[in-house]
């Protein structure tokens, strides 16, 4: 039996947790703070979420027994474990920020045509805006599956629903997401025929 990266992962994680868990960071940073930046919108907090995803992280696999940590799917776990982070620091504050001016100020320097630029900036400040409009249920569901790549297994393991579910809510977001931007897209036309 060929065993996967994750597998290999989990398997020295299993045996030396202080060793590893710099390595287990690494390789799903940018899922946890993606999650954790959705969740709560703002950078500053979103940090602090990732950075609390990950003690509870470590916390817990102090804690599991090493057959559990060789059987761990840890793309799915961390997702959830970010998940939760992120709403609880919600729970706990506001968000000062709006989601798409934080994804519009993570965008990394581009090059090229700056009217082209611009237009893309425009476009990922628009969908980021009507992705955080849906209700929570269905935005973290099409976050998770279309901008962080889980699968559907994956997803329904990180939202601890059963995979029809999931797929349901990521087909509904889908859904409401398409009929905001067709509404954007009408009233946009709306105002430049006047």
């Amino acid at each position: 039996m060929t065993l996967t990266v994750a597998d290999e992962l989990c398997e020295r994680l299993a045996s030396d947790i202080d060793g590893t868990f710099a390595e287990l960071m690494a390789a799903h940073e940018d899922l946890v703070f993606g999650v954790a930046l959705r969740v709560v919108g703002d950078h500053a907090a979103a940090q602090d979420a990732f950075q609390d995803a990950f003690i509870r992280a470590y916390r817990a696999l102090r804690r599991y027994p090493s057959e559990r940590i060789r059987e761990l799917r840890p793309r799915p776990w961390l997702a959830r474990i970010a998940l939760n982070a992120a709403r609880n620091h919600v729970r706990a504050r506001r968000p000062t920020e709006d989601v798409s001016t934080v994804l519009e100020s993570q965008l990394t320097a581009e090059t090229g045509d700056p009217p082209r630029i611009a237009e893309r900036r425009a476009d990922r400040a628009m969908w980021g805006r009507l992705l955080t409009a849906l209700p929570d249920r269905y935005g973290v569901a099409v976050a998770l599956r279309y901008v962080d790549g889980l699968s559907y297994a994956e997803l329904a393991e990180t939202l601890n629903r059963p995979i029809g579910s999931v797929k349901s809510d990521v087909h509904r977001g889908t859904q409401l997401l398409r009929a905001a931007y067709d509404a954007e897209q009408r009233a946009i036309s709306r105002e430049e025929a006047v």
